[in-house]
């Protein structure tokens, strides 16, 4: 006779076949996420097949699989570890079912909702008005991109297209969205990102109405797009891109373009739309020097004294403190500074230096850059082995265990996604990833060596 199951996690577990009961589970996936994520994204996804220590899912499309993935996956690996304890990653296949296909327009239609295409351009713009030339902080690093964004303003034909490229945080959709304010009143302006681009090109795919897609993006006088990176890799969205591209050019239209890197840089994107890219003027913002980094957090502390009618308790020294010591990017400083004036409120004295290296330890450790690269280095060294072994396809215990703590910890130090650390590692799959990562914080929890290990490793990481 078999056991009972007791263990309240395992209720919606069959116990003859040991298999998860899927119509529970999505119960569990509308309990924990939401009517609307639910219904939007996770109602249509189906079990095709369940092994022993990974489940493989049906989705509708790549597009679905892709936003599942970067959004959802983790908690949904989580929820099924509860389901099952030997359940450790989860595999995606593209289902090409119709009646699939046609509830996933549904969910496009009625529960995303993606902003509907409208007759007026004006009608979809989101400028934020507070993101103007006045209140754009000019340093050495970005003064020559907020010179020819200024410049487009006052002839906007000359500069086309105008390429701004840096890294995240410095300012490039501050300067877009400015550009945007300062030409809408004379023009029909269009300010978008490349991720929304790509969510009106789907809905009229769907809706076979590429016409009123063509025509909604062809008829303005000034193309603003930001983080145009996001094509990478999608050719249906490139080749639309393209042709949009050429479209607004040829009418004379101001083009105006942000991204993480310079055009060459583009990887898996069509040679033809770098060379379009790289036609105007290209521009970059670097990283904030510490002149402008103090000048930004003087700026934000007379915002503050503004809004709250009294002066943050930080002195000088502080303030220098901050600026001289933070590596970040003008977004992430902003936060820092929220950071120490919330601490100083709370502590109700005034702060010192001494109180800032206590209160900021873990964020300046966490702004060093860290590369893949780096990571694999100092790992393979640390378990001394060589790079090429660890990277190679080999699943020997003395080899694998090194490749998931350095999987683990390009996880836990870099902002690098899950495909991205895959590709690192010999281009595995992004559940072999998952899976390292869950195998070593596992290990971390209940093996002093490997807490051990793990601690002293991510030390030399840091260290420079």
């Amino acid at each position: 006779m078999k056991n009972k199951v007791t263990n309240s996690q395992n209720i919606f577990v069959s116990e003859e076949e040991k298999t998860i009961n899927w119509n529970e589970f999505q119960s569990e996936l509308r309990k924990n996420f939401g009517e609307e994520i639910f219904n939007s994204w996770l109602k249509n996804i189906t079990l095709e097949k369940e092994y022993n220590d990974y489940l493989v899912l049906g989705v509708p499309t790549r597009f679905f699989r892709d936003w599942i993935v970067s959004r959802y996956l983790d908690k949904i690996l989580e929820l099924v570890k509860n389901f099952k304890l030997s359940l450790n990653r989860i595999e995606f296949r593209i289902n090409e079912d119709q009646k699939v296909l046609k509830n996933a327009d549904v969910r496009f239609e009625e529960v995303n909702k993606i902003t509907e295409i409208k007759d007026s351009i004006l009608n979809y713009n989101r400028l934020n008005p507070n993101l103007n030339f006045e209140n754009f902080i000019k340093g050495s690093s970005n003064e020559v991109a907020l010179s020819y964004s200024k410049k487009v303003c006052e002839n906007n034909s000359r500069y086309n297209p105008l390429y701004i490229y840096g890294g995240v945080g410095l300012g490039k959709t501050h300067l877009l969205n400015a550009i945007g304010l300062e030409l809408q009143s004379e023009n029909e302006v269009m300010f978008i990102s490349a991720e929304r681009f790509m969510y009106h090109f789907i809905k009229s795919i769907k809706k076979n109405d590429m016409v009123n897609f063509k025509d909604f993006f062809r008829k303005s006088s000034v193309f603003i797009i930001d983080d145009v990176q996001f094509i990478r890799g999608k050719e249906s969205l490139q080749e639309e891109f393209f042709h949009t591209f050429n479209s607004l050019f040829d009418q004379s239209a101001q083009i105006v373009i942000s991204s993480d890197r310079a055009p060459n840089k583009l990887d898996r994107v069509q040679d033809r739309i770098k060379s379009r890219l790289s036609g105007g003027l290209v521009v970059d913002i670097g990283a904030p020097d510490y002149d402008l980094k103090l000048d930004i957090l003087k700026k934000k502390i007379l915002d503050y004294q503004n809004s709250f009618k009294e002066s943050p308790d930080l002195n000088e020294d502080v303030i220098g403190y901050i600026a001289k010591n933070s590596n970040s990017n003008i977004r992430e400083l902003i936060g820092i500074f929220n950071r120490v004036v919330a601490f100083g409120k709370m502590s109700k004295k005034p702060l010192t230096i001494s109180d800032c290296k206590i209160i900021l330890k873990d964020v300046y450790n966490a702004n060093k850059v860290i590369s893949i690269d780096k990571i694999q280095n100092v790992t393979s060294n640390f378990f001394s082995i060589s790079l090429s072994d660890m990277l190679s396809p080999r699943r020997s215990r003395p080899l694998a265990r090194p490749r998931q703590v350095a999987m683990y910890m390009a996880k836990k130090l870099t902002t690098r996604s899950l495909p991205e650390i895959g590709r690192k590692f010999a281009n595995r799959d992004h559940t072999t990833v998952i899976h390292a990562v869950k195998t070593i914080e596992k290990l971390s929890e209940n093996n002093d060596e490997m807490r051990k290990n793990i601690e002293e490793l991510k030390s030399l990481i840091l260290s420079d």
